[in-house]
């Protein structure tokens, strides 16, 4: 079982991951690893001394390829799951990005991006990422 709770604010140093929920012509953006056959939402880990809002650039960027784009604070959002950092609560920062320019190319480990209008079926984190994406959604922010 997994938990997905929401939050105002954490303590900064909680905060180890950045995923942002990301818009381009109205269309939601997800991205296929070269290594997995699922579909997600753009995010990462937060690198040692890294600014959380810097994770959230860095990891959108990588992912997507964006270059000219808007980003907002959504929330910060906690996981519970067992099979996951031993069944401790983890912490991240959720963005909403509207995307205006994406490079040609992605140069990562993204094997290719989907715009679409809403989640795809094949998800790699179906427990969390729709949690996500209703949270932002009820705080109509995308």
């Amino acid at each position: 079982m997994t938990t997905v709770n929401f939050y105002e604010t954490v303590p900064d140093e909680k905060l180890k991951f950045a995923v942002i929920i990301a818009k381009k012509d109205g269309k939601l953006i997800f991205c296929k690893h070269r290594k997995r056959n699922t579909y997600e939402i753009p995010g990462g880990h937060r690198e040692p001394g890294e600014p959380i809002e810097q994770t959230a650039r860095r990891e959108l960027c990588e992912e997507t390829g964006a270059i000219d784009y808007t980003l907002t604070p959504v929330c910060v959002y906690s996981v519970i799951a067992e099979n996951n950092f031993n069944g401790e609560e983890t912490f991240g920062m959720l963005y909403f990005a509207e995307v205006r320019t994406l490079e040609n190319e992605l140069h990562n480990e993204i094997e290719c991006i989907v715009l679409s209008a809403d989640l795809p079926g094949n998800l790699t984190y179906p427990e969390i990422q729709p949690r996500l994406l209703a949270e932002a959604r009820r705080r109509n922010i995308c």
